[in-house]
């Protein structure tokens, strides 16, 4: 077995169940790599702390690396081994008839995303492909999820955007439900590996190992159905009910979040550099095959 890879999370979330499952179950070692697991308690920190060479690899979202690659075209970042190919947040509200959609939104107030920036760029060009101005809509941002989830049940808002588990604990509350599920969208990319091109040339295969690990997780949890993941997810999540976090888990398949083969599509990353040009988080093209090499899968 090689040196260890220092590998940093990206904030702690439920859907990324198929990362620790591959922790948690061994799986790195499975493959052949030794893999020490670093906690990140700040998403803004793991590009730096990567950029410093103080970490080998972490997982998070292809837009830090296409927004570095527009600010400083010779950083040298590139994605590979897709875990998330869909949008893992939702919209959850109360008030809304049966039939929502995003045009139901201009009058409300709506909270959004404060922790992280991919969700609100993203849910900005569903709006613009509704054709729904965001001027029209009280915005309601600063906030956490958790800020955001007690608000709703205060009356002082009318919806939230939210990950899980605060999506599904959310909808719990008397009068409210998920309204709108981002992945509903199709391939949107949204977590994968990300590092150095001068590592991954160092570490190609012992990275290509860690992209096998993670596809193994994803088919298996497929395969096992959500309740596969709540064993290792109380080990992350211990303030949790299992049973939350298995139907939490169970929306994130049935909407298909996850990719099986590991590699990011076209569609995907472009749909996600579109919705970036539109919000101007990039001000210029970043080509595909500058910030992605699927060669590992």
């Amino acid at each position: 077995m090689s040196e260890p890879i220092t590998l940093l999370e990206n904030l702690r979330a439920v859907f990324y169940a198929p990362f620790y499952m591959a922790v948690d179950r061994g799986y790195f070692a499975d493959a052949g790599v030794e893999v020490q697991f670093v906690e990140s308690p700040d998403p803004g920190d793991t590009l730096p702390r990567l950029m410093s060479g103080e970490v080998d690899l972490c997982w998070g979202g292809p837009l830090r690396v296409m927004r570095t690659i527009d600010q400083q075209p010779d950083c040298g970042l590139v994605c590979f081994g897709e875990v998330v190919g869909r949008d893992p947040f939702f919209l959850v509200g109360k008030g809304f008839g049966a039939d929502f959609s995003l045009a139901d939104l201009k009058g409300k107030r709506l909270a959004v995303v404060s922790e992280v920036p991919t969700p609100w760029v993203c849910l900005r060009q569903d709006l613009v492909d509704a054709g729904v101005d965001v001027a029209d809509i009280t915005v309601v941002e600063g906030r956490t999820m958790g800020q955001n989830e007690a608000a709703l049940a205060a009356g002082e808002i009318d919806a939230f955007m939210a990950f899980q588990p605060f999506a599904e604990r959310g909808s719990r509350q008397d009068g409210a439900r998920v309204i709108y599920t981002a992945a509903d969208r199709g391939p949107a990319a949204y977590t994968c590996f990300y590092t150095t091109k001068a590592t991954l040339a160092r570490r190609r295969e012992d990275f290509r190992a860690m992209a096998s690990a993670c596809r193994r997780a994803v088919q298996e949890l497929y395969a096992e159905g959500p309740g596969a993941a709540v064993p290792t997810l109380q080990k992350y999540f211990p303030e949790e009910p299992a049973e939350l976090l298995e139907a939490a888990v169970a929306r994130y398949l049935r909407h298909k979040l996850y990719n099986p083969t590991g590699a990011l599509p076209e569609e995907g990353v472009g749909w996600l550099k579109r919705a970036m040009l539109t919000t101007g988080t990039i001000k210029g093209d970043v080509p595909f095959g500058e910030c992605v090499d699927n060669s590992l899968v």
